[in-house]
């Protein structure tokens, strides 16, 4: 139906997270009436994406800079005994618009709706493992875990995530907490308003 181009890109744009053919479609077209100077910014914006932003060595987020730690990680003032497991980049930013939370985080890489192995291969559980039991390997000094918050989203995939964790790291012997229900069955932490998120953090347990 389409130039072999633009379905190309359509089916590249598909692969987006939560995009359709449609949505990528209208993209595609969009881009087509887009002025030439808009399509250049884009071009660079995604070129500078891949050379200029790196992921921290410790928790995974990604930021700008020559360090090897991402600004939250090497905040003094941040608790380096507490640490916060979220599925995604999405979910560290909600968590940070609150204010509230002190500690310091570990970026899961998603979730999985049933545990094959396959699935959890996806996620960063040998990574996780291995900054808990050494985080000064990875950057962190004068860390040793009190607590580990499991703040993946009250979906049927995050709940599953969570048991999994729970259960994966229940040998370090270290307090495991899960946000409170201040978040509704099936939320999640990217898309609710700041003051749940502070009430899901206080009542953690």
């Amino acid at each position: 139906m389409y130039p072999k181009t633009v379905q190309n890109l359509i089916e590249i744009f598909s692969k987006f997270p939560t995009i359709g053919p449609r949505t990528a479609a209208r993209i595609v077209f969009y881009l087509m009436r887009a002025p030439e100077k808009e399509i250049q910014e884009l071009l660079n914006s995604i070129s500078s994406l891949k050379k200029k932003v790196k992921t921290c060595s410790f928790c995974f987020n990604p930021f700008e800079g020559e360090e090897k730690l991402c600004p939250i990680c090497r905040d003094p003032s941040r608790d380096k005994n507490l640490i916060c497991i979220v599925e995604k980049e999405v979910d560290l930013v909600a968590l940070e618009k609150t204010k509230k939370y002190k500690g310091i985080y570990f970026i899961l890489g998603g979730t999985v709706s049933k545990l094959r192995k396959e699935d959890i291969k996806k996620l960063r559980i040998k990574e996780l493992e291995e900054r808990i039991k050494n985080p000064k390997e990875f950057g962190i000094e004068n860390s040793g875990f009190k607590e580990i918050i499991i703040a993946t989203n009250f979906t049927t995939e995050g709940e599953a995530t969570a048991r999994y964790l729970e259960k994966i790291l229940k040998p370090f012997e270290i307090k495991i907490t899960r946000l409170g229900r201040g978040l509704p069955v099936g939320a999640e932490l990217e898309y609710a308003d700041e003051e749940t998120i502070e009430s899901a953090l206080e009542e953690r347990k």
